[in-house]
């Protein structure tokens, strides 16, 4: 339990400490503010997608592994860790400044937002169904195939580039 205590300590400082660096940093240049929350965007984005390409791909090599191995155990604390601290935060940054952005440039009746939000849902329906699998694998309960978890790591992929167009090119 102490060693526990001492990560969420450590976790909470980090935050903190994020926390009044981004806060100065608003500060020091209040005129471009928007510019700033579309980097933090991009970048919280990036995070996301990097944990939503990785984490299957643990998935598959964690289906090899025999239960209650090393190797399975390892598994376990790599992919809870992924999806605690990087997938879930940056998913949860990725929609407020997202919605923020979208507000603030008044883009709420363009129409390639709105195929773009509901490609959003979508990948946050995938991040769901992982957050799940994550649980189903550390109770020692996976019920699908290496094959399975290939085709699914294909998911984010199909759904990130969608979104992408629908940013870049504005079709509709």
């Amino acid at each position: 339990m102490n060693s526990f205590i001492q990560r969420w300590f450590r976790a909470e400082i980090a935050l903190a400490i994020t926390a009044l660096l981004l806060v100065g940093l608003l500060l020091s240049v209040p005129l471009d503010f928007y510019a700033w929350i579309k980097a933090l965007h991009v970048i919280v984005v990036i995070s996301w997608m990097a944990g939503m390409l990785y984490l299957p791909r643990l998935f598959v090599y964690h289906c090899e592994a025999e239960v209650g191995s090393k190797q399975s155990e390892t598994f376990k604390i790599m992919e809870r860790r992924l999806l605690r601290a990087i997938i879930n935060p940056a998913m949860i940054a990725s929609w407020a400044t997202g919605l923020w952005l979208a507000f603030e440039a008044g883009f709420f009746r363009s129409g390639w937002l709105h195929g773009k939000l509901l490609l959003v849902i979508l990948l946050s329906g995938a991040h769901g169904f992982f957050a799940g699998c994550v649980r189903r694998f550390a109770e020692d309960r996976n019920s699908h195939s290496q094959k399975f978890y290939r085709i699914v790591n294909e998911v984010p992929t199909v759904l990130m580039i969608g979104i992408v167009i629908l940013v870049v090119v504005k079709p509709f």
